[in-house]
Parts: structure tokens; sequence; C-alpha cells
């Protein structure tokens, strides 16, 4: 019989020789052998064990519940159970890295962020508050087959840079009008007006629907928190508003 001291376990398996003291008085895992001298040895099925409950542990399994499920697991439930682990911990970290990309694209739009924009990255609770909230204000606001049309057309600011970048620098367009005292009806705030137009037509495909109800809906500044857009100045937006109804008056004949 081969024998492993828990100094070789404690190597080969990265554990604590504390850990595998606690294992053996909570009755986890005994090892095989117990000197008098209170030397512990393990056999390579005590190994195997080891190795269950490592693989358990990382799925945030409680040590009660492994204790009660340890004999009777196999080795295909096991790595089911750490497999769906790993899944949902990548899903995980692709939402952090999607609403990280997020955060960059708003602090090159806004040139600064709060830090509790920060919060979502650090709690799953508050992005899930956050994904429900949007989830509910977006089904007041539209109908089903509306949001399908949003959620496909609207650029995403953690993936559709190029999009993106095309209303950041429209938007600092506007802001430059407002610095500069230029009006909506200006020869800038009414070029501003045009790209407007055509970047919109291009945003929603035509939809000219859909596009007016997410206008309408983008003016108020709650609303679009609700909806986790991107945060826009209120001035901004109205300048852009007189803009267009100004550009489409001037140009309805033509």
């Amino acid at each position: 019989m081969t024998y492993f001291s828990t100094g070789e376990v404690s190597k080969k398996l990265n554990l604590s020789l504390r850990t595998l003291r606690y294992y053996d008085q909570i009755g986890l895992l005994e090892p095989a052998l117990k000197e008098d001298n209170g030397k512990r040895y393990y056999t390579p099925e005590n190994m195997l064990m080891l190795e269950k409950v490592i693989l358990l542990k990382a799925t945030s399994m409680s040590l009660e519940d492994i204790k009660k499920i340890i004999s009777q697991i196999t080795i295909q439930k096991t790595l089911t159970v750490h497999k769906a682990q790993l899944e949902l911990e990548i899903k995980q970290l692709q939402q952090s890295l999607d609403y990280t990309n997020t955060l960059f694209n708003i602090l090159k739009l806004e040139g600064d962020i709060h830090w509790d924009q920060l919060l979502p990255l650090l709690s799953e609770e508050n992005k899930s508050l956050k994904q429900q909230r949007k989830k509910e204000v977006m089904e007041k606001l539209f109908t089903k087959e509306e949001r399908a049309a949003l959620a496909e057309q609207l650029p995403k600011m953690d993936k559709d840079i190029e999009q993106i970048e095309k209303w950041i620098n429209l938007i600092k367009r506007i802001e430059l009008c407002l610095e500069e005292s230029k009006t909506p009806d200006s020869r800038e705030g009414q070029l501003i007006a045009e790209d407007t137009l055509i970047l919109s037509n291009e945003t929603f495909k035509g939809n000219a629907e859909v596009a007016d109800k997410f206008w309408e809906a983008r003016k108020s500044e709650e609303t679009s928190v609700n909806m986790n857009l991107y945060p826009v100045n209120q001035e901004v937006i109205t300048f852009l508003e007189e803009s267009i109804l100004y550009y489409e008056r001037t140009n309805v004949n033509r």
C-alpha cells in the first residue's frame, strides 16, 4: 500500500496543513493512517477524494453539503457541476468586461465618470438591479417587436466602437457649439442636424417610428439612466432637438 504524508499531500494538491487537519476534524476526510506520534498518512484513494473536494469547493458548494454527497457523487457528476460553475464564471467575467468597455466609452464621451458607476463591477446585485430596471422600462415604453429592433439596431457601448464614435463626435460638436454660444439655427448647428438625421437613419435602419419613440425616451434623463444609456447633458439634447426642428422646417420643400 502506498502512503503519502501530510506534507506530500499538501505539496501535490496545494492544500495547507491546517486545511488537511480541519477536514479531518470535521470528518470530511480522515487520513487512512494515524500514528501515535501524530503523523498522518493518506492513500491514493484519499487523494482522489481530496481532489473531489477541491473541485466541488470551486463550485462554491459548502463543506457541509460536500460532506453529505462526497461518497455518492461520481466523477461525471463532479465534472458536470464544475463545468457549470466555470461557464457561469465566464459569463460573469464577460459581463464585467462588457461593462468595463462601456465605461471606457463613457469616459471618452464625458471626460469623466463617477465612482458609483464602478459599483456594478464589484457587485452582482447592483448589475442585476440595473438589468431588471432596464427591462421594466423597455417593456413599458416599447412593444416586443420594437424592443427586438432596438436590441439589434442600437450601437452597443461595449462593442460597436465605430458607431459609438460617430455619436460621440456629434455630441462633442454640439458641446463646442454651446461653448462658443452658437445657436441651433447656425451653420454649424444645421450641419449637426443633417449629420444626426443621416446617422439616425443608419442606426435605426430607416425605422422612423422606432427612432422617434427612442428619442422621446432619450429626452428624459431619468428614463435614459434606467435604460442604461450613456449619459448625455440635457443642454446637448435640447440643442440637438432644436437644430433638427429648424432643419426640418427650412428643408420641408426641398
